[in-house]
C-alpha cells in the first residue's frame, strides 16, 4: 500500500495490515500515520473486508509509540497537529464498519498501546508488553489514551499506569481488562487469524449494528470533547523545560532531570 504500510487479503473477508518500519520498532512519525490514514479509509470502505487484523512488522514490536526524534523537533502548533492525526487514526480504527484487532506480539508503548486500545478488542502474544510512558518524556499521552485506558482498567488504574509510566506485561493487562486473551508465541499469527476467521463468518450487518450501538451506549458525552482537551494539554506542554529535557534525555539514552512546575 505505501512505504510503511502493507496489506494482506484472505479469502475468509481478513484483511491483514502491517506498520513497516521494523528497524525503528514500527515507531509513529507523520509519514507513517498519514499513511495509515489513507489505508483505514480505504478499508472503510472495502465491500471485501470483514474484519482488519493490525500487526507490527518484525518479532520485537507491535508499535513501540511515537517517534521521539522526530516530536523533538515539534513546537506547540506542530505537536497538536501530531495529536489530531494520531486521533483521527484511533477514531478510524474504533468507528469503521469492520472488526478491528490488535494483534500485540512485542512491545505496544505509547502511541502503540493508544493504537491497540482503539480497536474493537487486543490479542497479545505472551511476550506483549504494553504501557504509556509519555510522563517519563514530559508530555501525556496525545492520541486518546488518557481515554480509552480509563474505560478499559478504570479510573484509578490508568491513573497509576499514567502516572508512573509503568510497563505491564499480558497476563497483567489481561487481569486488569486491557486485554481479551493471551497466546503462546509460537503460533499466536495463526491463532489470531482463526479467531479474524470465526469473526468473518457471522453476519456482518449484525456485527456491524451491534459495534455502532455499544460504541454509542458507552459514553453520553463522546469522546470527541475528551480529544480535543487531550490535544490542547498534551500540545501545551511543549513548550515545558521538562518535554524539552525529557526527549532531550531519551535521544542521549541518559535519566532525564525534570525541574517541575
Amino acid at each position: 500500500m505505501g512505504k510503511f504500510i502493507s496489506t494482506e487479503m484472505f479469502p475468509s473477508g481478513v484483511c491483514e495490515l502491517t506498520i513497516q518500519r521494523p528497524e525503528a520498532l514500527n515507531a509513529l512519525n507523520i509519514e507513517v500515520l498519514n499513511e495509515l490514514k489513507v489505508t483505514l479509509e480505504e478499508i472503510s470502505k472495502s465491500s471485501e473486508i470483514r474484519v482488519l487484523v493490525l500487526k507490527g512488522a518484525g518479532d520485537k514490536a507491535f508499535v513501540a509509540g511515537a517517534d521521539i526524534r522526530e516530536m523533538q523537533a515539534m513546537d506547540r502548533s506542530e505537536a497538536a497537529i501530531f495529536a489530531r492525526l494520531g486521533h483521527h487514526v484511533c477514531f478510524l480504527l474504533e468507528s469503521m464498519p469492520k472488526v478491528t484487532i490488535a494483534a500485540v506480539h512485542g512491545f505496544a508503548l505509547g502511541g502503540g498501546t493508544e493504537l491497540a486500545m482503539a480497536c474493537d478488542f487486543i490479542v497479545a502474544s505472551e511476550k506483549a508488553q504494553f504501557g504509556l510512558p509519555e510522563v517519563t518524556l514530559g508530555v501525556i499521552p496525545g492520541f486518546g489514551g488518557t481515554i480509552r485506558l480509563m474505560r478499559l482498567v478504570g479510573l484509578a488504574r490508568a491513573k497509576e499506569l499514567i502516572f508512573s509510566g509503568e510497563r505491564i506485561k499480558a497476563p497483567e493487562a489481561k487481569e486488569l481488562g486491557m486485554i481479551r486473551t493471551v497466546i503462546p508465541q509460537e503460533g499466536f499469527l495463526e491463532a489470531v487469524r482463526a479467531m479474524a476467521t470465526r469473526i468473518a463468518q457471522n453476519s456482518m450487518s449484525a456485527i456491524i449494528a451491534a459495534k455502532s450501538l455499544m460504541n454509542e451506549f458507552q459514553e453520553t458525552v463522546g469522546i470527541h470533547p475528551k480529544a480535543d482537551a487531550e490535544i490542547h494539554r498534551f500540545s501545551g506542554l511543549f513548550v515545558s523545560a521538562d518535554r524539552v529535557e525529557g526527549m532531550l534525555a531519551f535521544t542521549e539514552k541518559r535519566p532525564a532531570h525534570f525541574e517541575g512546575l
